[in-house]
Order: C-alpha cells, then sequence, then structure tokens
C-alpha cells in the first residue's frame, strides 16, 4: 500500500490512470482555494458568501494535510532519501523546495486555529503561496526554476551591478540636486529610491530633477536602464530554452531507446533519428488513424496497446512495434482503423522524413519493409530502389 501511495503521488507516471487523477485532484482543489481566497477579500461577497468560503478553506485545508502527511510517510521510498532511514528521509525530504510549498499551503489556518485568532487579510497572502503547489505539477515551471537555479551566478552578477548602478546614480543625483530639492534628493538613500524607478524605467514622476545637469544623468540613467535590465533577462531566457531543450531531448531520447528498430543504432545515429521524430500521447479509445484519410505518418509504440483493424481482422500492437508504414510506403490512403487499447505513447513520423530516413540507414528501411510482408500486403517498390510492402 505504502509503495501504490509513493507511486500516486510522487511518480506522477501519465500511463497510472489513478496518478493523473490524483494530480488533477489537487490541481483543482489548489485553484478551488486560491479563488476562494481571492473573493474573499471583496467584503460584500465575503458577507453574503461567509459560509461556503470558510467551509472551502476546511474541506481544502483538511486535505492537504492528508496529502502533506502522505508524502511524508512515503518520503523514505525515494531513491535519493532512502539510505538516510525512515526518520532522515523524512526530515530531509521536509526541507525541500516542494515540501515548504506543501507546509505553507497549511500553517495559516492551524496557526489560527491554534491561537484563536484568523485574520483573514492578513492570511490572504501566505494562503496565496498555495499557487505554488502547481509547480510540482508544472514541466515548465519546473524548468524556469532549474535554468534560475543553473544561471545563479550570473543573475546574482546582474544583481550586484544594477545594486551598483542604484548607488552609484544615487550618489551623483544627490550631488546634483540636494540644494534645489533638499526634500527629494537631500540624502542618497532618498536619490535611491529615484534611481531605481529611473533604472527600472517606470517612472512615477514623484521625484525629478530639475537643474540641467540632473536631467542629463537621468537621461543617461534611463538608457543605462533599458540594456541593463536585459541583461538578466536574456540570460533567464537562454537558460530556460536549453532546459527546455535538454528535456525534451531526454525524454525522446528514452522513448527511442525503447523501440527495438532503433536500439541498436550508436548515440550520433539515434540523435539524427530523434530529429525526425515526435512524441504523442493518446488516451484509452482515442482513433490514431481512419481508414479512409490520407497516410502522413507512421507510428511506433512507446509503451501501451494499439488496435488496428485490418481488413483481414483485428491486430494488437503492443511496445515497440509500429504501424501505419504500408501506406505511406504506397503514398495512398489508410485501409483501416487503428485505436488505442490503452493509453499509449507513441513517436510519429512523417511521411517524406520516413522516405528520407529509409534512404538513409537502409538497414531500417529494410526491417520497415519486412514487417509490412508480415502484414499479408503485397510488394511495392520504396525510393532506394528495394522491395518494399504496401496497402
Amino acid at each position: 500500500m505504502k509503495r501504490r501511495v509513493f507511486e500516486i503521488l510522487e511518480i506522477g507516471s501519465s500511463d497510472d490512470r489513478a496518478s493523473r487523477l490524483a494530480d488533477w485532484a489537487i490541481i483543482l482543489l489548489v485553484l478551488c482555494n486560491v479563488t476562494a481566497v481571492v473573493l474573499e477579500t471583496v467584503p460584500d461577497l465575503a458577507l453574503r458568501y461567509g459560509a461556503v468560503f470558510l467551509w472551502i478553506e476546511a474541506v481544502t485545508v483538511a486535505l492537504f494535510v492528508g496529502e502533506y502527511a502522505l508524502r511524508l510517510w512515503v518520503a523514505d521510498l525515494h531513491p535519493h532519501l532512502r539510505r538516510l532511514g525512515a526518520l532522515r528521509a523524512r526530515l530531509r525530504y521536509a526541507a525541500q523546495p516542494f515540501a515548504l510549498v506543501d507546509l505553507a499551503a497549511i500553517l495559516p489556518p492551524l496557526i489560527g486555529a491554534a491561537y484563536g485568532h484568523y485574520d483573514v487579510a492578513f492570511a490572504a497572502a501566505f494562503r496565496l503561496l498555495r499557487f505554488l503547489k502547481l509547480a510540482r505539477y508544472s514541466p515548465g515551471m519546473r524548468s524556469l526554476a532549474a535554468a534560475i537555479a543553473t544561471e545563479r551566478r550570473a543573475i546574482l552578477a546582474s544583481a550586484i551591478i544594477m545594486l551598483g548602478l542604484v548607488i552609484a546614480t544615487a550618489t551623483l543625483m544627490h550631488a546634483l540636486e540636494r540644494e534645489a530639492q533638499p526634500a527629494v534628493f537631500g540624502s542618497i538613500p532618498g536619490a535611491m529610491y529615484w534611481a531605481v524607478t529611473t533604472l527600472t524605467t517606470v517612472g512615477y514622476g514623484d521625484a525629478v530633477p530639475v537643474t540641467p545637469a540632473g536631467k542629463l544623468l537621468a537621461g543617461i540613467t534611463m538608457v543605462i536602464g533599458f540594456t541593463m535590465f536585459a541583461l538578466p533577462v536574456g540570460i533567464i531566457a537562454t537558460a530556460f530554452a536549453r532546459e527546455i531543450r535538454q528535456r525534451d531531448f531526454v525524454v525522446t531520447w528514452s522513448m527511442v531507446a525503447r523501440v527495438p528498430l532503433f536500439s541498436e543504432l550508436g548515440a550520433a545515429e539515434i540523435a539524427d533519428v530523434m530529429r525526425l521524430l515526435r512524441a504523442q500521447y493518446v488516451e484509452p479509445g482515442t482513433v490514431v488513424t481512419y481508414a479512409g484519410e490520407p497516410a502522413h505518418s507512421m507510428y511506433f509504440i512507446v509503451s501501451g496497446t494499439i488496435a488496428v483493424y485490418l481488413p483481414q481482422g483485428r491486430i494488437d500492437l503492443g511496445e515497440g512495434r509500429f504501424f501505419g508504414e504500408i501506406a505511406v510506403l504506397r503514398r495512398a490512403h489508410r485501409s483501416a482503423d487503428s485505436v488505442a487499447v490503452t493509453a499509449a505513447r507513441l513517436l510519429v513520423l512523417d511521411a517524406d522524413d520516413l522516405h528520407h530516413l529509409m534512404h538513409k540507414r537502409r538497414e531500417i528501411g529494410r526491417r520497415i519493409r519486412e514487417a509490412a510482408e508480415e502484414h499479408g500486403e503485397r510488394p511495392v517498390v520504396s525510393d532506394d530502389g528495394g522491395d518494399g510492402t504496401g496497402a
């Protein structure tokens, strides 16, 4: 039971229906709770629906507490924590960022209940931290966090440069404007407010230089702000794009390596094939191909089962098999429907890329034609001059 709870909560496999339901249930609870927190700050709504908001808070927090307790219970099953023992593994897990977010999601009402006082306005800011729980289920947010962590030194260097610019421009403006506007620029800390709003190009207008020298410095500061604040943004954007590419590369690599047709290829050859493939996930009952439609791609099954309804009967294809190549080889319309029997992950290869791959990798082309012949179809001539199959 403990292993099953761990698989549902922590592994989150897309092939596991219970895991996907648990993920969506937690996401909906977070959205429901955060929406209630926001609406509760509206006086009219709080007066009219206060009991509803209280009920939503009580139910969702109780479920969050249960989720947190279960995650602590199974913490010692994480591969990197198993060697620590149950207690130390749970303590180490509790100090991780996602666990701290889970704890922050349940602390405000528990503290309020312990002290017998609950200030909605004060607690709202902390309760909205629950929104961060969604990061656990968002690969994009995890990639962004990883990008920031990877480039933390460059980002820190940019922050130090910006802090130096704030201090330098504030000091110069204090020297130029302190006699003309002692109330605004009479001190360096006061001038730093102007420096921040100017360097960020916000310019509220409540602190404006009036001397010619001060105006010249303000113009230079604005230009510097445009260029310098683009630096950390560019660093994060580049790192984020790199993280996305790396994640997609790893996922696609692992999927390609599980297909027997490509298992004997070297690393360079797999990388070459990966550029031609795209991943697709289908739910049970999804029709992947229809009979009579133009054949624009073939499919490799990474996991799950696909039923192909040929004129001579149904064929169930499992992990490592492929289908749809017959009509693609003939450049004809499909003669069979294919339906996902279970949830399945597929790799899709477009028709033009298939012919290119078969021409470039003769062994792969030969094996694809042999598989087509096993389906009982008549031979055709493929682009590389060899005997193929058609449907």
